[in-house]
């Protein structure tokens, strides 16, 4: 496919989604995965949440959390050098307003998939949960006519990236401190 085709396939993708949101039922869950979605909040909560309630994967779970914000502000500094404009509100509003003005990638999309791939890891019924909420987060940002389908998917292969990369880390025992001695 050549570049001046993905561009027109990535429009009418993004113009069929954000069709979508003319439906009052779907642009209200859209709004409400994009609010949760901002800066990572509802995946970070989600990560200190299983913190919590899980002692035995603790550190797993913190190590989780701070993979999420890893490849949200991975996506953050990608998206200050390659500074693609949203798309055009001369077609249709977006039904959300934006902490930035650039696109690529989504960091919704990049912080949605770090915590799909790191809680699955830690828990197979977060896999279950985190991997559908993921990927309802991916396609909200294209219902509320943020972001072009590239963007999405740049964000969440990113954020898959970041949090394999990260995994060995998840499950690695926490250094002892203490004793002084030298272990033998």
């Amino acid at each position: 496919m050549r570049y001046g085709d993905w561009t027109r396939a990535d429009q009418r993708l993004l113009v069929l989604l954000r069709g979508c949101g003319r439906r009052p039922s779907v642009a209200a869950l859209a709004r409400a995965l994009s609010f949760g979605g901002e800066h990572g909040a509802v995946w970070l909560a989600a990560g200190l949440a299983g913190a919590a309630v899980d002692p035995a994967r603790r550190t797993g779970w913190l190590r989780g959390t701070a993979l999420v914000g890893a490849a949200h502000l991975a996506s953050m500094g990608v998206k200050r050098v390659v500074r693609r404009p949203r798309p055009g509100a001369d077609r249709f509003a977006p039904l959300v307003r934006t902490a930035g003005r650039h696109s690529f990638p989504s960091s919704h999309a990049s912080s949605a998939a770090a915590a799909a791939v790191v809680f699955g890891a830690l828990h197979p019924a977060a896999h279950w949960l985190a991997a559908p909420a993921a990927t309802a987060m991916c396609l909200s940002r294209l219902v509320v006519g943020v972001h072009y389908p590239t963007d999405v998917a740049a964000g969440a292969a990113l954020g898959a990236a970041t949090a394999t990369l990260g995994r060995r880390w998840l499950r690695a025992e926490p250094a002892r401190t203490g004793g002084g001695g030298v272990r033998g």
